[in-house]
């Protein structure tokens, strides 16, 4: 697939766009049906899987030499951007299958890559990532998760909170400490742990307001003893590597705010254009498009901020960080926002689950909150400002 110095800042490839058509095609034949019962039965999209894998698209950013497609980041976001279009919960498949895996990518062994890089690309497994903990979310130095070295193994004990796809996942890139007394400052480890390892189990799935075909449950650690060439990098540089991941994930989080936010968006502009109020369709009214012409103004900012920072994300720019942050409080918010008016335009209907942009609005709702509140980008922002 093309590279990022390959696309225009404000015009993506050619072979980007052609990316967008046949996942749009797909997402629309064989997500899109499934999404509003996914939703209400708070089940895995099965049938998304199952599609994204068929057609490679599961996974896209793994690396040729380990099987996979090779995407660079923008055609990454445009795969999630045009999934969660519509339905949010299976855009997490490609997402999450990128934030599992990434920290193995940039910092694994070759022998870890090859291991666990290839199934995944085959389809054949998902990745979870575990970083947060009951006591420890943002605070990552709060976190109780130990890994003790015996011999040639590492026993890991602790739990993990608010895992995403945890019990559906085969592989998990799991944040450990190795060293109390140094915590952030290299005390902390990155492991890869097996959903078959002994003594790994899951909670029971937590009962959410959105993305409820996405399972989020805490994982359980209890005497799991990891071989110690399963370590990601070496020891004591987890949190560098978990915090060098969250910069480019960050920016699947945005994608998938902006495809959430386009669902709503569309379907809003088809119902005023159909809804009669007064003789005429409710579209006609100025103050209804102002309130469209705003939404569409804010969704195109969003997009362009979004695919700016997945741009710099391919390059590593030095400035990554400040944009990685950028796209995904501004998509976010900005997801939110529209949900919220597109409820609004459908009035009464809006309000029901009879039509999915109220969904839209509960599967924004999680993109202000997780890899980093809202509230902590704008501390990574003033803190990076370029």
């Amino acid at each position: 697939m093309a590279g990022a110095a390959d696309f225009d800042l404000f015009r993506p490839a050619e072979e980007h766009e052609l990316l967008r058509e046949s996942v749009r095609a797909l997402a629309e034949a064989k997500i899109a049906p499934f999404a509003a019962e996914v939703d209400e039965g708070a089940r895995f999209p099965q049938e998304a899987l199952d599609a994204l894998v068929a057609n490679d698209l599961h996974a896209v950013h793994v690396p040729e030499e380990y099987g996979g497609a090779g995407a660079d980041a923008l055609a990454t976001v445009i795969v999630i951007e045009e999934v969660a279009r519509v339905c949010g919960s299976s855009s997490l498949i490609p997402a999450v299958n990128k934030l599992g895996s990434l920290p193995v990518v940039l910092s694994g062994s070759e022998e870890l890559k090859a291991r666990y890089l290839a199934p995944l690309a085959a389809g054949e497994a998902m990745f979870s990532y575990c970083l947060s903990e009951p006591e420890a979310g943002s605070d990552a130095g709060g976190m109780k998760t130990r890994a003790v070295r015996d011999g040639d193994h590492w026993v890991l004990n602790g739990v993990k909170r608010w895992i995403t796809n945890a019990g559906v996942s085969e592989f998990y890139t799991v944040m450990a400490v190795t060293d109390p007394e140094k915590r952030t400052r290299g005390g902390i480890s990155a492991f890869v742990v097996e959903k078959g390892d002994e003594g790994v189990s899951f909670g029971a799935p937590e009962k959410k307001l959105g993305i409820k075909g996405s399972p989020t449950r805490e994982v359980y650690l209890d005497n799991v003893r990891v071989p110690a060439d399963r370590m990601i990098g070496a020891e004591g540089t987890g949190f560098a590597t978990a915090m060098r991941t969250l910069d480019h994930t960050r920016i699947t989080i945005a994608a998938q705010a902006l495809g959430i936010a386009q669902g709503a968006l569309d379907y809003a502009k088809g119902y005023v254009r159909e809804r009669k109020q007064f003789g005429k369709p409710v579209g006609d009214f100025q103050g209804i498009q102002f309130m469209i012409a705003d939404m569409a103004m804010k969704l195109e900012a969003a997009r362009q901020l979004t695919y700016a920072a997945a741009a710099k994300s391919e390059r590593g720019d030095a400035d990554l960080t400040f944009f990685g942050a950028a796209a995904k409080c501004y998509a976010s918010d900005v997801a939110m926002e529209i949900t919220t008016d597109a409820v609004q335009l459908l009035g009464g209907y809006g309000y029901t689950r009879d039509y999915p942009v109220e969904r839209m609005m509960r599967d924004a709702k999680i993109t202000q909150i997780y890899e980093g509140t809202n509230q902590v980008q704008r501390i990574v922002m003033a803190r990076n400002l370029p």
